[in-house]
């Protein structure tokens, strides 16, 4: 909810014509639903995929307010996001609820991007690893990813814009915490799981992360909603 509806759709018509090479960089938008029909249709085709923000994890039925993973499947998107940080702290969403999203995602034939990280209160009292594990735990026993695809977020809640603390998480910290991630992901998989850093990613700072062996990618805010700084994160991913 950065920008309004005529804002979105500005952005939308700005980003659609734009081309980068998609050899080096993929890039995905996760536009707010009431215009998503509209980005879906207006990047059909191109090298910018569309994602939802949040998904139901019923297909169909009686879910007043509630958008379906099965539903923005066919209105064109490709991903979703699921358990955001601010699903979490703001919305209650429990650890059991993603992993209905994350099954839901799967049947519907979307890639979910699970976002796990920490609270201030968790980093400083020393348990990190503790939430993420507990977080990442849910998410993957005994799921099956030999058919699908998913996506890692490691967002620390404290280095989110947004959270009104935002304090960009150094590099060296991103790469551990990064590292991590994939040697307690060899727990649950073989596969080959991406992840992405988020928390006040901006152009200024984003080779910092995605120089980074460990950081595939980076799921950038409030950088995003502005055409410049989110082209400027385009174009600086191409020069890796």
């Amino acid at each position: 909810m950065y920008l309004d509806y005529n804002q979105s759709v500005d952005l939308i018509n700005k980003l659609s014509p734009e081309i980068f090479d998609s050899k080096k960089v993929a890039v995905a938008v996760f536009p707010n639903e009431l215009v998503f029909a509209r980005a879906a249709e207006a990047f059909s085709g191109s090298v910018i995929s569309v994602g939802a923000q949040n998904v139901n994890w019923a297909p169909l039925g009686a879910y007043t307010g509630a958008t379906s993973a099965h539903l923005f499947k066919q209105a064109g998107a490709e991903y979703s996001l699921v358990g955001h940080s601010e699903r979490r702290y703001i919305f209650g969403e429990t650890n059991d609820d993603v992993r209905k999203k994350v099954e839901a995602c799967f049947d519907a034939g979307l890639v979910p991007v699970v976002c796990v990280g920490e609270t201030a209160e968790d980093l400083e009292s020393g348990k990190r690893e503790y939430r993420l594990k507990k977080q990442m735990m849910k998410v993957f026993e005994g799921l099956d990813l030999t058919r699908n695809r998913i996506l890692i977020a490691y967002e620390p809640v404290w280095a989110i814009s947004g959270s009104g603390e935002g304090q960009p998480c150094a590099p060296a910290d991103c790469e551990d915490a990064h590292g991590w991630i994939k040697n307690e992901l060899k727990q649950y998989t073989d596969a080959d799981v991406k992840v992405l850093y988020g928390g006040s990613v901006k152009p200024d700072n984003v080779l910092s992360y995605l120089s980074l062996e460990t950081v595939d990618g980076v799921l950038a805010g409030g950088a995003s909603t502005k055409f410049d700084s989110l082209m400027a994160l385009i174009h600086l991913a191409e020069q890796l």
